[in-house]
């Protein structure tokens, strides 16, 4: 039965796509498809990069209203922008290989967390104290982000203001290609692991005693979701609350917690509601709303949820 889900999630996936590549087309049709199948390539590797890496997240961390937000990685990420910004000016930074911006704000958070979360794994230190010190740098970076904002001059400030917010109409297509190979090499390593993350979800003295080797392997799949936050954070900017409502979505639609099922299901979901979300908006509704307010709307509808049906059972 679960697998039959899956498969319809794919067939809507694709019905998805189609639908944004086809609807609408006038012009010069070689370039508007051009065009958007750039812009569909970005999609589909952030709603890929968003659902696995919330999945492994919250398998890791043994809690299902957690998402990667909450390290404070996609604030240290705009943190970094605002830094180039305030060293640069808005000319200086505008100049930048973003190629090469990407791969050093990437290599900061992977970074943070060899120098930060790994040595807390290590110590076999509490999850929860390991989320607190993240909610803590979240703050701390937010909080930096908003001092370089008031001493940025206000010329060179709107240039990097879009950065702080998800922008799903705006997305870095020429990041696409760079972050597909990131993105390729995470979801391979993501599914070989897949039999690996059934375990951890049994709990940390649990899956040790099953031969896991828990503080190498958390700490590898920290790694990975940090890279999948960074492909994410730099093609559309911070999202906090997406993956938790793809998940959620997705483990309602195949009923199991099985990550060789789970995986491509929340990456499937993800597809599904950023392609598809975006086609309705720009077709059905001539773009009356953003796609990025709805789905953190929904997506905070969705964590009240889990919290109300968490606190009854």
């Amino acid at each position: 039965m679960a697998d039959r889900r899956l498969l319809g999630l794919g067939l809507v996936a694709l019905f998805s796509m189609a639908a944004f590549m086809g609807l609408g087309l006038r012009g010069n049709i070689g370039f508007v498809l051009e065009l958007r199948a750039t812009k569909l390539l970005a999609l589909v590797q952030v709603g890929i990069a968003i659902g696995i890496s919330t999945v492994i997240f919250q398998t890791i961390t043994v809690n299902r209203i957690l998402t990667p937000s909450i390290m404070g990685l996609d604030q240290l990420y705009v943190f970094g922008k605002f830094v180039l910004v305030f060293l640069f000016g808005g000319v200086g930074f505008a100049a930048l290989d973003r190629q090469i911006v990407f791969a050093g704000e990437a290599s900061m958070m992977i970074g943070l967390a060899c120098l930060v979360i790994l040595p807390m794994l290590k110590a076999r230190i509490d999850l929860n104290l390991l989320l607190l010190a993240g909610v803590i740098f979240s703050v701390l970076f937010r909080s930096l982000s908003s001092l370089l904002a008031r001493l940025t001059d206000p010329n060179d400030f709107a240039v990097v203001q879009g950065t702080s917010f998800a922008n799903f109409n705006d997305v870095r297509t020429d990041l696409a290609l760079f972050a597909t190979v990131l993105n390729i090499a995470a979801v391979i390593i993501a599914w070989r692991s897949r039999h690996v993350l059934d375990v951890l979800a049994l709990g940390a003295d649990t899956a040790t005693g099953l031969g896991v080797n828990w503080v190498r392997t958390v700490s590898a799949l920290f790694l990975l979701v940090a890279v999948q936050v960074a492909v994410s954070t730099a093609l559309v900017g911070p999202v906090a609350l997406f993956g938790l409502l793809v998940v959620a979505l997705s483990e309602r639609i195949v009923d199991t917690r099985r990550h060789g099922i789970l995986l491509p299901a929340s990456a499937l979901m993800a597809v599904i509601i950023l392609v598809g979300g975006q086609t309705i908006l720009q077709h059905g509704l001539g773009g009356a709303s953003t796609l990025g307010v709805v789905i953190e709307f929904l997506g905070g509808l969705v964590f009240l949820l889990l919290l109300i049906t968490g606190s009854r059972k």
